[in-house]
């Protein structure tokens, strides 16, 4: 009896571990930011910038912090945390040199909204002007634009969330 007693204390503490281990995993997932080929901003520096994408084609890293990649169907530019940025965020000196944001350049994609399913998905807004549209993802910091019903850029960027946890220190 003993036994079976301690086995259900045992097994109850274990679920809790498990519950509360996948509680800490979903909310550090809320503050991430959007991921490109495994390159993240506030994570990601310029060595593995290069290492995923090899030398750049324009190097404007020491003058406006930027590298550019040509990639299929377009070119990528990686935009990286500037002193300038830093000071005017109030961020930690250690986010200096890593990847703020990395947009993507469609030269001739043959994607639509609603070939992304981006029309009906809640997590995205829509913003429309004239023949341009934009969905944006704030929570994970995911951005879409489209001329004409087609994709021409792609923005991969910190969440507000994400920006707000590193200011307050957390």
């Amino acid at each position: 009896m003993r036994n079976r007693i301690f086995r259900r204390a045992q097994a109850r503490a274990v679920a809790l571990s498990l519950a509360a281990a996948l509680v800490v995993l979903l909310s550090a997932g809320a503050a991430r930011a959007a991921t490109w080929k495994g390159l993240e901003p506030f994570v990601s520096n310029r060595a593995d910038v290069e290492r995923v994408l090899g030398a750049p084609a324009a190097d404007r890293f020491n003058e406006e912090g930027t590298l550019e990649f040509p990639v299929a169907g377009g070119r990528v530019t990686v935009f990286f945390v500037t002193p300038k940025f830093v000071a005017s965020k109030r961020l930690p000196q250690h986010y200096e040199g890593t990847v703020l944001q990395i947009v993507l350049q469609h030269d001739r994609a043959q994607d639509t909204p609603e070939s992304m399913n981006l029309v009906t998905n809640k997590a995205f807004r829509r913003e429309a002007k004239g023949s341009v549209e934009k969905y944006s993802d704030d929570k994970d910091g995911l951005f879409y634009t489209f001329v004409e019903s087609h994709l021409k850029t792609t923005r991969y960027a910190y969440s507000m969330d994400r920006l707000a946890r590193i200011q307050r220190g957390k």
